[in-house]
């Protein structure tokens, strides 16, 4: 393995030079003008913080729950397609990673590779399915219901792919998206369901047997909706500024949310976080956790398992020391005294 820094990121260019610039793109990617790729990671740098001081830190302790379950951090591993085409073992390095480190791994049902393999690993492992759901309603829930008794235990819907976003990157490189199970090419504005409403929501719940967690919320309404309609979870995000270019930032969406569902489901969010002290802020907000994509998926590209476990290992340290740095000795003293007022009055 080659030197190179500690920090968090510091994978992209190894990556770089051993994937194929259409895979490459495909990471670093987001639609349009990438203004909202661009703005997810600045909203995070822009807060600032009021650290507490003369508080014992000698213990910090990272430890949580994600729907009830313990995970050894409040940094998780989000559903990423195309991991097979980054590193040979694709999903089942990361899940490998994820369970040595106690951390939550989503799997993708379709377009990441085996979910058996991946759930394989470590079955008693923290781990949740996601699915983008197919205009054939029933094959979704044959291949969900195959897949959950595996070892998963929370089923995750992605709803913000109505229709794909124009990506410049790999339009340019002629990049197309496939389900690994058959090889063939298939176009996500022909294959998945976009007449979903919050009504359906009950249905998955009850067919599923398992939390259901709703990625892709931006709105209070929205996030209020989804718990009355009975999920679990929602998870705050943008899809990583790779759909809608110039929707709003996932750190500006995240109090209105939190507010709206006013302690009746969980709270998540991802976009942007690449630092310990933006993890702190989405906790002082009220996340009951965060989702890093890129840099997972940079250091699977470069290094397989390895990657991926010095990526998480490295948030861990750097959570850590925001935290002591900040007085807070346990993910509950997160609150959101520690984030300074916005300028103009925002909080």
């Amino acid at each position: 393995m080659s030197q190179r820094s500690s920090e968090v990121g510091s994978f992209e260019e190894q990556a770089c030079a051993r994937l194929e610039p259409g895979i490459s793109d495909y990471i670093a990617g987001g639609a349009e003008d990438e203004i909202t790729l661009v703005e997810n990671q600045r909203a995070w740098d822009a807060m600032r913080l009021r650290p507490r001081v003369l508080r014992d830190v000698r213990e910090v302790r990272l430890e949580t729950e994600f729907l009830g379950r313990p995970v050894s951090t409040p940094v998780g591993i989000p559903p990423m397609a195309m991991q097979h085409a980054m590193w040979e073992e694709g999903a089942v390095a990361t899940s490998s990673a994820a369970a040595e480190t106690g951390s939550l791994f989503v799997m993708s049902l379709f377009g990441a590779g085996s979910a058996a393999a991946a759930a394989a690993v470590d079955p008693a492992a923290p781990r949740w399915l996601q699915v983008y759901v197919l205009r054939d309603r029933e094959r979704s829930m044959r291949a969900i219901e195959r897949t959950l008794p595996l070892g998963y235990q929370a089923l995750m819907l992605t709803v913000d792919v109505v229709r794909q976003g124009k990506r410049p990157r790999d339009l340019r490189n002629r990049f197309e998206f496939f389900r690994e199970e058959d090889g063939v090419h298939e176009d996500p504005n022909e294959i998945f369901d976009h007449s979903l409403r919050f009504e359906d929501i009950a249905w998955f719940r009850e067919r599923a047997g398992v939390p259901l967690v709703i990625k892709g919320v931006l709105r209070g309404d929205d996030a209020r909706a989804c718990a009355e309609a009975g999920a679990d979870a929602v998870v705050v995000s943008n899809h990583g500024g790779r759909q809608l270019d110039t929707a709003v930032a996932t750190a500006h969406a995240l109090a209105e949310v939190v507010a709206a569902v006013d302690g009746r489901a969980e709270v998540y969010v991802d976009g942007g976080l690449r630092r310990g002290h933006h993890v702190l802020k989405a906790l002082a907000l009220g996340a009951r956790g965060v989702f890093v994509g890129r840099p997972v998926l940079w250091g699977l590209a470069a290094c397989g398992a390895a990657g991926v476990r010095e990526v998480l290992d490295e948030f861990s340290v750097d959570v850590e020391r925001s935290m002591a740095l900040c007085g807070a000795r346990s993910v509950s003293e997160i609150d959101a005294s520690l984030l300074a007022p916005q300028p103009g009055g925002g909080g």
